[in-house]
């Protein structure tokens, strides 16, 4: 029987194998992962990871996950909003990038709430319940089922619990989309020049474009169980968070008052 096939970038391949692929990406990348993303992004991705932390509306106490969390650039920010009485759990599938941001983190010296998972998105091994808030940035696209790692993390939150997802989008502007176009045509090369890999950048690239649109993945978002569900574009769309929140108590309130209305 011939294997079912998924994107990985514009070419397809057998489903089984694009964690492999995925993997041996970052597992090439991990070493200058930060240095590339300031120079592909000006610097700007920092903002839009500032951004996303804000969003959170994290408390001392809280616990939040960290998915596809690679270098650490989010749990560092996220680490002293929960403070000593919370948790954060920095998970990535893939070793090396966990290794490079649990060094990175361990030099800044933020450690004591701060704890690490390899884990695979789509099966998440935390008990139910367990997180007010995931955070997921520039990740979903490399996921080969999304709505079945939109489902884990539903699982995982806590009643009334977000999700945030920060990805590459669609620009809305045609001259915008043409210039970042163009802008991104130069990453393969540069790649190549800071990595000595120009394969991976090309996927990359790749990736953003097959990922879904705005609507479409706040769609995805609602399909597997997320109510309250928006998105904020970023860059006029380069960028877009998308918000979700698992059904709560506010949820049962809001049907029990239609109920009675």
């Amino acid at each position: 029987m011939t294997d079912k096939t998924t994107d990985f970038g514009f070419k397809k391949v057998p489903i089984h194998e694009k964690v492999t692929r995925v993997g041996q990406v970052f597992h090439s990348v991990a070493g200058k992962y930060d240095l590339m993303n300031d120079l592909m992004s000006l610097g700007t991705h920092r903002i839009m990871k500032r951004i996303l932390v804000e969003m959170t509306a994290l408390r001392p106490g809280d616990r939040v996950l960290d998915l596809a969390g690679g270098t650490g650039d989010l749990a560092s920010l996220l680490s002293p909003l929960v403070g000593n009485e919370g948790m954060v759990v920095l998970s990535d599938i893939n070793a090396s990038m966990l290794s490079v941001g649990r060094d990175k983190l361990i030099d800044k010296g933020i450690v004591g709430n701060i704890h690490y998972a390899q884990a695979d998105a789509e099966s998440l091994p935390f008990a139910p319940n367990s997180f007010e808030c995931i955070t997921l940035a520039f990740g979903l696209r490399n996921m080969t089922d999304k709505h079945k790692a939109l489902g884990a993390c539903l699982n995982a939150l806590k009643p009334d619990g977000r999700l945030l997802v920060m990805e590459f989008s669609k620009p809305g502007n045609p001259l915008l989309k043409g210039a970042y176009e163009q802008f991104q045509s130069l990453w393969p090369g540069l790649g190549k020049m800071v990595t000595g890999d120009e394969e991976s950048y090309r996927y990359l690239v790749e990736s953003i474009h097959m990922h879904p649109s705005q609507e479409a993945l706040l769609q995805l978002m609602q399909t597997a169980g997320y109510h309250s569900c928006t998105w904020q574009n970023l860059l006029g769309g380069i960028v877009a968070i998308h918000q979700g929140f698992k059904p709560g108590e506010s949820v049962d309130r809001q049907a029990d008052s239609k109920e009675t209305s």
